[in-house]
């Protein structure tokens, strides 16, 4: 089934490219089936490239979806052009009456900041507090799960020696989770961060439950509330040239950029970079919407008052 998109979005024509089935609202609204409605808090500067990615994932999927784009109001967007982000985002202020299905909240490139001096903290604590009563369930991606981790459960990331980027192998935890049906023992995954939220203090909060994870890269995968909240601290949802492009931006800038591991081949970064955790990325969004959101979430979803 597809992903339900606005006519005019961008990243629509190359969605259809692929043979991902997108249907505009014209035609959804004929069908005699409520969509599952997600909504989509993209925190990411460049903001087409994140909405191409996530709706990639969620497409693999026999559920009609509905995605709705949310961005912050405290913080000012000056990597995506104002006329994209206002004929197609809406404001937390203009939602926070309704009820999701499911949201995700991306991560953002604020890592080494404290929480508390990212200039949109205050507002994404709200959003965080109002998923709580107001979504059946939320994927936290990369800094969005450090920020989950940070506000639900008290646990702070910590400082990496150098940035983290590769492609890791991980381990599945616990097999019998939906959440990681069909998955193999082992994964690969992307990662891409100079923080970590080590493994030790998520394992010693019993409320959540670690799901994968790497010797490398350490936990990948977990969640809290019988799924309602779900932390993932990789980049699944990455194109297969996401990490290469991040990789020679820092060259470029005369950051300390060092080459992303087991990505190359032959770790030679003029060859085409080999798309190895796709499918899996792709079971992850699949199993999410099918056992924690079709399943889990009420028929009518209703709005405040």
């Amino acid at each position: 089934m597809p992903i339900r998109v606005q006519n005019d979005l961008p990243v629509k024509e190359i969605l259809e490219k692929e043979n991902i089935f997108v249907m505009d609202e014209h035609r959804a609204i004929h069908q005699d089936i409520r969509p599952i409605k997600i909504g989509l808090l993209n925190l990411m500067p460049l903001k087409e490239d994140t909405e191409l990615q996530l709706l990639r994932s969620l497409s693999n999927t026999p559920l009609q979806v509905d995605v709705e784009f949310v961005m912050v109001k405290s913080h000012e967007s000056r990597n995506t052009s104002a006329n994209h982000l206002n004929r197609f985002y809406e404001t937390f202020d203009t939602i926070r009456k309704q009820h999701f299905d499911g949201f995700i909240i991306t991560g953002a490139p604020v890592e080494q900041m404290p929480f508390e001096e990212v200039d949109y903290w205050e507002e994404l604590k709200e959003i965080m507090e109002w998923t709580k009563t107001h979504v059946t369930s939320t994927i936290h991606l990369c800094w969005g799960a450090q920020a989950a981790l940070y506000y639900h459960y008290g646990i702070d990331k910590t400082d990496l020696p150098k940035k983290l980027s590769g492609v890791y192998w991980h381990r599945v935890m616990n097999r019998k989770i939906p959440l990681v049906r069909g998955f193999d023992d082992v994964f690969l995954a992307p990662h891409s961060r100079h923080t970590d939220v080590p493994v030790e203090k998520i394992r010693a909060e019993k409320r959540l439950t670690i799901l994968a994870e790497s010797e490398k890269a350490g936990v990948f995968l977990a969640m809290a509330e019988e799924g309602r909240q779900i932390f993932v601290m990789g980049h699944p949802e990455y194109d297969r040239i996401t990490l290469d492009t991040e990789y020679k931006r820092d060259l470029k800038r005369g950051l300390p950029a060092e080459l992303p591991e087991n990505y190359y081949p032959d770790d030679d970064c003029t060859q085409k970079p080999l798309l190895t955790w796709r499918a899996h990325g792709n079971n992850l969004y699949t199993n999410w919407l099918n056992y924690y959101v079709y399943q889990a979430t009420p028929y009518i979803l209703e709005e405040d008052e």
